[in-house]
């Protein structure tokens, strides 16, 4: 099971999760309580390992500025978090990752429409685009990754819940931000717990997929 840690601001932060088994890191971009510039993105990417994903989270960005961040930055991934047409990112030759909000399992239909490397299921909008803490009816999209290898879950998930949320989904990655935080700010105790347990879960579901 692959994790995300997202909202990324502080090197302490990033180096702790990728110490223990973080794969991916975000670095928010748009208005948020966690967005940072690409200088401060920069100087954390500096200090990671090659093979971490570095995402840039845009929420209706110009292209052209997202190409300005993402090579400011050093990102490795971007990741479309509005009402965008990935298509008019494609130039960036970046892996694209483009948010679905899941409300009903209607929503799910539109993810067919969507062409970009992996798509990336998340509550319904709140006060920003992502990042709220809250989750969708994980019964919407049960069994969803099994039928899409490139499926990312976030939307509210945090150490207690991940290993059910991964249950209900088969996600190729989980994604968290306010879930590992205590009053606004990264917690390293829940970042670590949440990885393990996301990575245990993992296994369990490979363990089970042998037997079946």
């Amino acid at each position: 099971m692959k994790v995300k840690i997202c909202g990324i601001k502080t090197e302490r932060a990033a180096c702790h999760a990728v110490e223990n088994g973080a794969n991916a890191l975000g670095f928010v971009f748009a208005e948020s309580k966690r967005q940072i510039t690409a200088l401060q993105a920069k100087k954390i990417i500096e200090e990671l390992p090659d093979y971490v994903w570095k995402v840039g989270v845009f929420v209706n960005e110009d292209a052209s500025m997202v190409k300005e961040i993402a090579e400011k930055a050093g990102l490795t991934h971007i990741q479309l978090h509005g009402d965008e047409n990935p298509d008019d990112f494609k130039s960036i030759v970046l892996p694209l990752i483009k948010s679905q909000s899941v409300r009903l399992h209607e929503d799910l239909i539109e993810v067919g429409k969507i062409e970009a490397d992996y798509i990336l299921l998340d509550s319904p909008p709140g006060k920003y685009r992502g990042g709220n803490g809250s989750c969708f009816d994980w019964e919407q999209a049960n069994h969803y990754g099994h039928l899409k290898s490139n499926v990312i879950l976030a939307g509210g998930l945090d150490p207690e819940n991940v290993s059910l949320a991964i249950a209900k989904v088969k996600p190729f990655m989980v994604d968290v931000s306010s879930g590992v935080e205590t009053n606004g700010e990264k917690d390293l105790q829940k970042i670590k717990e949440f990885i393990n347990n996301a990575k245990k879960s993992g296994e369990e579901e490979k363990n089970e997929r042998k037997y079946l």
